[in-house]
């Protein structure tokens, strides 16, 4: 089996072909520009949204507010009254919603409490026909109580 590796001179030795074969270089690039070609409007192809600011408003405190607490146990605190059910909270929050102003209902839910217990608090504001809903969280280092 013999090799070629350039053309003999004159003295009989073989030279050596020196320049690189670039053709399978461009070959892998081609092809992966065609890939970023194809995949690139997938990647950024969305539902054109207008998402909502974050912001964070100082807490108002005021006689008529609602503070409603779920502890890390998904118990549910009006003020410092433990609601023993869902209904009996619903029952609370509808006799509330009729005054006028409706009061604001604050909840303080507790970092390591389920989503779910937080949840059921909510659905109860939205039976009740509770329209102003907040959620109390720790402020940044330095700053007050906000409302979010």
């Amino acid at each position: 089996m013999g090799m070629n590796v350039g053309a003999a001179d004159d003295s009989g030795e073989e030279q050596f072909n020196n320049s690189i074969n670039t053709t399978p270089l461009v070959d892998v690039m081609l092809v992966l520009l065609i890939i970023f070609l194809i995949t690139i409007p997938v990647v950024t192809q969305t539902i054109k949204l207008e998402l909502p600011k974050e912001r964070n408003l100082p807490t108002q405190t005021k006689p008529e507010n609602i503070v409603i607490a779920v502890n890390r146990d998904g118990d549910v605190y009006w003020g410092t009254e433990r609601i023993p059910d869902n209904e009996t909270l619903v029952n609370r929050l509808k006799t509330e919603s009729v005054k006028e102003p409706q009061p604001e209902v604050h909840i303080r839910g507790d970092a390591e409490v389920r989503y779910e217990s937080v949840g059921r608090v909510v659905v109860a504001c939205q039976r009740a026909g509770i329209f102003k809903v907040g959620f109390i969280t720790e402020p940044p280092a330095g700053a007050g109580a906000r409302l979010n």
